[in-house]
């Protein structure tokens, strides 16, 4: 009986150990992850608001394209995340669907603009007030999978639209004419 009880003791705690092995091993994938996406976030930045030569970005909803001195790499973004740049404008614009990190040019540069958007459910996912850089693009990173209710003001004037951050939708917004 003492043996059973002994076997079922050391059984329970060989358990217990692999479970914090892998608990540990899990956790240290977690917080990979979670650098590698702040990584890919803070190479985007730059990108955005860098200047470069021989060097192109693009970004599609699931891939950071880079070509540097005619040799392509792509890089994956985020699972849980999706990058969409708008660029507010009054007159100027063009079209775009892929956003140009390195080549597109909105009309508002460094201009403040307060923006807030809301989910489907009402949830308020940005309200701030946010400045463009030297590229006139306001670049978020919202959820994805979702729809969003988009209003940004600036100068007493307004605009509002819808956008959506599924597999395939735009990451460049060049349609939000205040007015």
């Amino acid at each position: 009986m003492r043996k059973k009880g002994l076997f079922a003791v050391l059984g329970l705690s060989l358990l217990l150990l692999l479970a914090a092995c892998n608990n540990s091993a899990s956790n240290e994938q977690d917080a990979q992850d979670e650098q590698d996406t702040q990584d890919i976030k803070e190479m985007v930045h730059e990108y955005s608001t860098g200047s470069f030569d021989d060097v192109t970005a693009s970004i599609t909803s699931h891939e950071l394209i880079v070509t540097d001195n005619g040799k392509e790499t792509s890089i994956q973004l985020p699972e849980e995340e999706f990058f969409i740049s708008i660029a507010p404008f009054v007159e100027t614009t063009h079209p775009c669907a892929i956003h140009s990190l390195t080549g597109c040019q909105g009309e508002l540069v460094g201009q403040e603009f307060n923006v807030f958007i809301q989910d489907e459910e009402g949830n308020v996912v940005v309200d701030e007030i946010m400045t463009t850089p030297a590229n006139g693009f306001i670049d978020l990173w919202l959820p994805r999978d979702q729809t969003f209710q988009v209003k940004i003001e600036h100068d007493g004037k307004t605009t509002e639209s819808e956008i959506s951050t599924y597999e395939g939708d735009d990451t460049c917004v060049t349609t939000m004419q205040l007015t």
